[in-house]
């Protein structure tokens, strides 16, 4: 019982957060693109929700986004997924303020939603819709930037969350 609330609540704390971010974003027309930096980024830490001796909480994550001036970007990152699969997310998304006591420090989410590809095998199904294996995937993140530095706390659904630091030019 205690595992089905601890699922129960991860599933209700990801979905709160990205209602959060969607709530935040100001209406707006059609996006267009002008460029504002580049952010590149690392793993820094995992754990898993479950307690799978098998999870492999070392991601060995990388990835790279483009960011425009009004705060949208597009991505890609190379992992190693729970069961040390070597997969990819390619992704678009948004950064929200929440909070800039000063233009060096901000307090900010994100939202990404794309396609994840890497899960195959005896885990194609460890992930939902991956009939083929390439899955959609929708991550929210908290995260605090400080000049051209940042780390954000990722949750990915029910199974677990990371931190990873960017540096941005």
């Amino acid at each position: 019982m205690e595992g089905l609330w601890s699922q129960r609540w991860h599933k209700t704390a990801s979905l709160g957060l990205a209602v959060a971010f969607l709530a935040a974003a100001p209406a707006q027309a059609a996006p267009s693109f002008e460029y504002g930096h580049t952010r590149l980024q690392a793993g820094l830490y995992t754990t898993h929700f479950g307690s799978n001796d098998d999870y492999n909480n070392h991601q060995d994550l990388i990835g790279v986004e483009v960011h425009d001036t009004a705060r949208w970007f597009a991505g890609a990152a190379w992992f190693r997924n729970s069961f040390d699969q070597p997969s990819w997310y390619f992704y678009g998304g948004r950064e929200f303020s929440f909070w800039r006591p000063s233009e060096a420090l901000e307090v900010r989410g994100k939202l990404t939603g794309g396609l994840l590809r890497g899960y195959q095998g005896e885990f194609r199904d460890k992930i939902p819709l991956n009939r083929y294996g390439i899955a959609p995937a929708i991550l929210p993140s908290i995260g605090v930037r400080w000049d051209n530095l940042d780390t954000d706390l990722i949750v990915f659904g029910t199974a677990g969350a990371m931190v990873t630091l960017g540096v941005s030019f």
